[in-house]
């Protein structure tokens, strides 16, 4: 394996030419995805995985998130652990941040957790063509 697919493997990015980094196939359509979920609603990171094509790969979808630039505005804070948990530790700096990004979207958030059956998005057919495009 080459050194240059060993890095895309671990960060899901790919140098260019002039050794600026940009996002790989992969990381853009984990990006893309994380953009359909609407407001209010949260998904998991297997979930949006899986949206993206790229089944297994949970936390990757974690990894990408952390590397969109901030001028994306990308709503970070709506992918929750499988089991609705935020994605940080219990009264941390970030999961307060998190908690009240969700709170201002109306999704209640209770000793660090959102109930999935109430807030958790499960787009219907339309939805994932029209806002997913792979």
């Amino acid at each position: 394996m080459s050194k240059l697919k060993f890095q895309e493997s671990i960060t899901g990015l790919l140098l260019n030419k002039n050794m600026l980094i940009k996002p790989s196939e992969k990381v853009q359509r984990i990006w893309k995805t994380v953009l359909v979920i609407p407001k209010g609603k949260v998904a998991s990171y297997g979930q949006i995985a899986d949206l993206a094509g790229l089944p297994g790969r949970a936390r990757l979808v974690g990894t990408s998130l952390g590397l969109a630039p901030k001028e994306m505005k990308l709503p970070w804070y709506r992918v929750l652990r499988s089991n609705g948990q935020l994605a940080f530790k219990k009264g941390s700096d970030s999961a307060e941040k998190q908690k009240g990004l969700l709170q201002q979207e109306n999704v209640v958030v209770l000793n660090n957790r959102v109930k999935l059956e109430q807030f958790g998005w499960q787009p219907d057919l339309a939805e994932m063509l029209m806002g997913l495009e792979f």
